[in-house]
């Protein structure tokens, strides 16, 4: 377990594992522990790196406000200062739109790409979720003391106080419009996105990703050699928020991390 000096922000993160390495980003109000019941099976075959985002865990907040492109931003750093190369990216719910950035504005550091229950542009949750986030901010933050994620934070945090402006932060963050359909299309990483068969993003909005990536527009052919470079899974009998306690998530991402690349058709 260790910091990193970066972007003005000391970074909490953990290495673990062997091999090629695998950045793992956790969700909205998460840590590093919320990957617990996967680290068994990606730490056995990778070099795992777990990392509390700006404000979550033990990473303390900083005077700016939270944004997917600045979080993406102090993920490259990271990536930088642990001489990680390229490296392959997860990024579920909060994390899996950081971990869509970082493959936006720096390409060149992700080698495969994950992105877990989120979508690439904020209309693609379903509206009561997106009314739900709205309505992220300090009171409610206060209601949520006593919770498992707050008592976590409470135990880890370097600033156990810090918990209602997290909220109020991040509510700010879930308010903001943004739309990446654009750069999504123009990304050449290969790319695997998962979601639950009753995700908080419409099976609509999956089609859609999924098609920007050149996923669902012909069939594959007999030897397969139209299929895509990127991949889709739909993971049945779970919700947005059983993702990472499934084995099915790992039974899904490992074999794309290690399946031959093919180029973008």
């Amino acid at each position: 377990m260790s910091y990193a000096e970066v972007n003005g922000l000391r970074l909490w993160h953990e290495v673990r594992g062997s091999g090629r390495p695998l950045v793992l980003l956790h969700g909205g109000y998460g840590t590093a522990e919320s990957f617990a019941p996967l680290l068994p099976a990606f730490a056995g075959r990778r070099r795992v790196v777990t990392v509390d985002l700006q404000g979550h865990g033990r990473t303390a907040d900083v005077d700016r406000p939270l944004r997917f492109e600045s979080m993406a931003d102090d993920v490259a750093a990271l990536v930088r200062h642990l001489g990680l190369g390229e490296a392959d990216v997860l990024g579920y719910s909060l994390g899996g739109g950081v971990a869509l950035r970082l493959a936006i504005q720096h390409p060149a550091l992700v080698r495969r790409l994950v992105v877990v229950s989120a979508p690439c542009r904020s209309g693609g949750w379903y509206p009561e979720v997106r009314a739900a986030m709205a309505a992220q901010d300090a009171p409610m933050g206060e209601r949520m003391r006593g919770t498992p994620p707050h008592e976590l934070y409470a135990r880890v945090a370097p600033r156990p106080q810090d918990w209602p402006a997290l909220w109020a932060k991040t509510g700010e963050l879930l308010r903001q419009d943004y739309d990446w359909s654009a750069q999504v299309a123009a990304l050449a990483n290969p790319t695997l996105l998962v979601f639950a068969d009753a995700d908080s993003v419409p099976t609509s909005h999956v089609a859609e990703f999924f098609g920007l990536l050149g996923g669902g527009h012909r069939d594959a052919g007999w030897d397969g050699s139209d299929r895509p470079a990127s991949r889709l899974a739909v993971l049945p009998g779970l919700t947005h928020y059983e993702m990472l306690d499934s084995p099915a998530l790992p039974a899904a991402v490992l074999p794309f991390l290690t399946a031959p690349a093919r180029p973008p058709q």
